[in-house]
């Protein structure tokens, strides 16, 4: 249903069962799922696929053009997957020619002033809380929860299931599985409680926690600790999902308890 005070460029493909209320623009070159709402006052601009059952809240700008100095106008995307819902002013940009696009997955939760950059990717089943800024081509795993007010520096990549406290300075690389709080934001402990959430057994939470008691609380240095948790430790998905991370990161993990 299009409220007649929105407006809905003849170009956009709009799903069915999608309410569009007062006063929201739809931009040409845009994709709507089947199931969206559209509040008022929202803005969908070009370049945007919005996936089905997906909420718009009043405010929110969806694939604005990135606030970038090297964007020249080349034709990129903003990718939101399927129920997601985006709260009330929250700024979304489009990829520039590095990546070609910003991809939002599935299941998200993107609060109030919240602001994604270019080139982002974030995965499914996240919480990004109230007035977040994440900075351009960060990377950011499923399941991820990031506090009130965190700031993410441009390249950052965080792992799956991490929990980041509310206000932190997020600079450098934080690795699957963990909690990071503090200033300089440093390790502080696995992410036990989201980790049972999701049915990790107490086998998998406990080979987790030892790994980073190697990575963290021993004297080795990161490689030397990667290298006895490839020797000492039996194959698992959080194993290797640890190890590819660290081995892939580029920025260097953040540092642990001192």
């Amino acid at each position: 249903m299009k409220n007649p005070l929105a407006f809905v460029h003849p170009n956009a493909k709009v799903g069915e069962n999608v309410t569009i209320e007062p006063f929201a623009y739809i931009d040409a070159d845009t994709e709507i799922g089947d199931g969206c709402w559209i509040g008022p006052n929202a803005c969908i601009w070009e370049g945007a696929r919005i996936g089905s059952d997906c909420k718009i809240y009043p405010g929110a700008q969806i694939s604005c053009k990135p606030q970038d100095l090297k964007y020249d106008g080349e034709k990129t995307l903003t990718i939101i997957g399927n129920n997601t819902t985006v709260r009330e002013f929250v700024t979304i940009s489009r990829g520039t020619n590095h990546r070609n696009q910003t991809v939002i997955g599935n299941n998200n939760l993107l609060m109030s002033y919240v602001h994604i950059a270019h080139d982002c990717v974030l995965g499914d089943d996240c919480i990004i809380s109230n007035s977040v800024q994440v900075a351009g081509h960060v990377s950011i795993g499923d399941f991820a929860i990031i506090g009130g007010t965190a700031a993410i520096r441009q390249f950052v990549k965080i792992g799956a299931h991490v929990m980041i406290a509310g206000g932190s300075l997020v600079r450098k690389d934080v690795p699957p599985y963990v909690s990071a709080a503090r200033e300089p934001l440093s390790y502080s402990g696995i992410n036990a409680i989201g980790l049972r959430r999701r049915q990790f057994s107490t086998q998998e939470l406990n080979n987790i926690q030892e790994m980073y008691r190697i990575i963290y609380l021993s004297d080795l240095n990161i490689s030397n600790a990667v290298e006895k948790i490839q020797n000492d430790f039996e194959a698992s998905i959080e194993k290797d999902t640890i190890i590819q991370f660290i081995l892939e990161s580029e920025r260097g993990i953040m540092k642990g308890i001192e």
